[in-house]
């Protein structure tokens, strides 16, 4: 006679095994319409199995967005595969998931997929949502299932179900004549996912992500809860393939990559402007913040890293040398160890702390080069990294100024949405269970002191100290995790960082590992995307563009040029023997913000005919107001502060 207790704390009982969809139905229609799945004291559940004992039942709708897509991603995985073996009998079904934005399915057969396969593949599926098949759940042993497999001569699914403890039982979820080996949940029936997805592409994948094994091929879609949602989500794709970085990298001639330095970036002159524009900017707001810069080693040896715990952890992603002593040095993927070192020169007492120290560190991992993308995801970058050495008493007014710093910044920059994440304890950590307790705690107090909004992320914690994680949303509704804020009680124990307190003994102290952009290079990326490469004024590598019109008008261009600079402008000279509408078109192309058109007329009146860019009309000035004016659009957001 289970007893049911609902989310608002009212109780049902029942005389015998009852399944939440009858829950549903007893609460209402409009419940028992609505209803997807279930949880069932937190665990997944349909909303057609019986639940047979006491617990906490959560009805999963459409309003649980998270959970509802989930489901809806994960139907559509299995309204493929069911798809493809009908349409291309004796292909193998291996694994597929739902994942972000979608879902995906690998598939062994010889023939690749084309295009026109996935149109017909998608047709397909459209049909089968439309027949409503029932999904029924049944479990088998494993041994029944491995039997199963077997006789249908499945390999793929025989060493699945095979990696299973022999004691388990196996679920398997059937739909039509397609039968699939699943944990679920699923809902009701196919025709519960809608028509709201679209096939994406295919492209291979090693068979359990190991190139040894055979290649698949490997079928994406996306999916949605709606049309409208569909609809906006293959918008933004399209926007978002204008906006691409790697592409709009080479037209503004920013920077190019190659396959002789996969990972890395060779940043051209204009480039290399924007990069140092942000440096300098940084390299101000920490100044005002406080932070002491330094500068550690790129190589440093392996009984470093050993001691810290990173050669555990990320010593397969670490670039190595070997020196003629026979000693084993790492191209460093993090500064934090660095940072130790230097804190530990000289006896720290109580009245240093808390020590803000601050690096713009040359990092290098070993990414496999299938992870690489743009200057997005590299092997070589520079994290604006900083590490705050503080007492436990400190942790919380420290977290505050760093939360309220980069929110200034992230505005500066043009991103005023962002999400908070807290994540917590991984499954693999330096540091005992009780440090642990102490750290989380430590930086949930921190989180409340700075009156964040945070969701929990669970298990995505560094491997020495629980993180807030940053993210931000851009201008089409991508988002990007950037800045973090980590609490550590473990790294200054490992590398014996320690100060005297007031009471004459010696303590540690904690470390707050901190970044606001994370990496320079990915911050690029993302700004150039966010602005589709139309940067603002202040971040633009050439702000403007003196162009005359007639080659009589050259000596004149030239002095507006040269007043220009020296008023600090980013400016550049156009005399060439081209038409004032061709320069115009291509100084547009380029995304130069203002273009300064200078002929006859304005040479006489000592004006500049001044056009912005993605504007119209043109603004008559003189030469001392236009640089003024020109000055104060191009005046970086803390400077402005700073005037004011």
């Amino acid at each position: 006679m289970p007893i049911i207790q609902l989310p608002d704390g009212s109780k049902r009982q029942y005389d015998e095994a009852v399944t939440a969809a009858t829950i549903a139905s007893d609460i209402g229609p409009g419940l028992a319409k609505a209803a997807l799945a279930a949880k069932v004291d937190g665990l997944d559940w349909d909303l057609n199995r019986p639940i047979e004992t006491d617990c906490l039942l959560q009805l999963i709708t459409a309003k649980d967005s998270e959970a509802a897509l989930e489901l809806v991603r994960h139907d559509c995985a299995h309204i493929m595969a069911e798809a493809v073996l009908e349409l291309y009998p004796g292909t193998q079904v291996t694994i597929g998931p739902a994942i972000e934005n979608g879902f995906y399915y690998d598939f062994h057969r010889e023939d690749p997929f084309s295009t026109e396969d996935l149109a017909s593949i998608e047709a397909r599926m459209h049909e089968i949502v439309d027949r409503d098949e029932l999904i029924t759940r049944g479990v088998w042993t494993r041994d029944e299932a491995v039997a199963f497999y077997k006789e249908k001569n499945e390999p793929f699914k025989v060493e699945l179900v095979e990696s299973i403890p022999a004691e388990e039982t196996v679920s398997f979820y059937t739909q039509g004549d397609f039968i699939d080996l699943c944990r679920g949940p699923h809902l009701v029936s196919t025709g519960k996912a809608g028509h709201a997805f679209k096939l994406m592409k295919v492209a291979g994948a090693y068979w359990r992500g190991d190139s040894n094994r055979p290649m698949l091929q490997r079928i994406y879609g996306t999916a949605w809860l709606s049309e409208k949602e569909l609809k906006n989500y293959l918008t933004m794709l399209e926007e978002a393939e204008k906006r691409d970085h790697r592409k709009l990298g080479r037209q503004l001639d920013f920077f190019h990559l190659q396959e002789e330095a996969a990972g890395s970036v060779f940043w051209h002159p204009r480039g290399w402007t924007l990069y140092r524009e942000i440096e300098d900017y940084m390299r101000r707001r920490l100044d005002n913040a406080h932070y002491s810069e330094v500068k550690t080693p790129q190589l440093v040896d392996r009984s470093l890293w050993e001691a810290s715990g990173h050669w555990d952890k990320f010593g397969e992603n670490m670039f190595t040398a070997e020196t003629n002593e026979d000693r084993t040095l790492a191209l460093k993927p993090m500064n934090c160890p660095g940072h130790v070192q230097i804190y530990r020169q000289g006896v720290k007492s109580y009245r240093d702390l808390p020590l803000r120290m601050a690096e713009f560190g040359s990092c290098h991992r070993n990414e496999p080069s299938g992870a690489l993308h743009g200057i997005m995801r590299v092997r070589a970058f520079t994290q604006d990294d900083a590490h705050i050495f503080c007492t436990e008493d400190q942790i919380n007014s420290e977290s505050v100024a760093f939360c309220h710093l980069l929110q200034e910044i992230y505005a500066d920059f043009g991103f005023t949405d962002i999400r908070v994440k807290f994540s917590d304890r991984p499954e693999v950590r330096a540091g005992d269970d009780e440090t642990w307790d102490k750290a989380e705690k430590a930086l949930a107090d921190a989180t409340k002191a700075a009156e964040l909004e945070t969701t929990l992320n669970p298990g995505e914690g560094a491997f020495y100290g629980p993180k807030l994680e940053f993210v931000l949303r851009d201008a089409i509704g991508r988002d990007w995790q950037c800045g973090t804020l980590q609490v550590d009680f473990v790294l200054p124990e490992r590398l014996d960082a320690e100060y005297v307190a007031e009471d004459g003994n010696r303590h540690r102290p904690v470390m707050l590992h901190r970044a606001i952009l994370g990496s320079l290079e990915r911050w690029i990326g993302i700004l150039i995307e966010q602005y589709s490469g139309r940067m603002p004024v202040w971040l633009s590598p050439v702000q403007l563009v003196i162009a005359s019109i007639t080659d009589s008008s050259n000596d004149y261009a030239k002095e507006v040029y040269e007043a220009a600079l020296a008023a600090g402008l980013r400016a550049e000279l156009d005399t060439r023997n081209e038409k004032i509408g061709y320069k115009i078109r291509e100084h547009s192309t380029a995304k130069i913000p203002f273009i300064l058109a200078v002929g006859g007329r304005e040479e006489e009146a000592r004006t500049v005919a001044i056009r912005q860019l993605g504007s119209d009309g043109q603004q008559v000035l003189g030469v001392e107001e236009a640089v003024s004016m020109l000055c104060d659009a191009a005046t970086p957001p803390d400077l402005k502060q700073d005037r004011a």
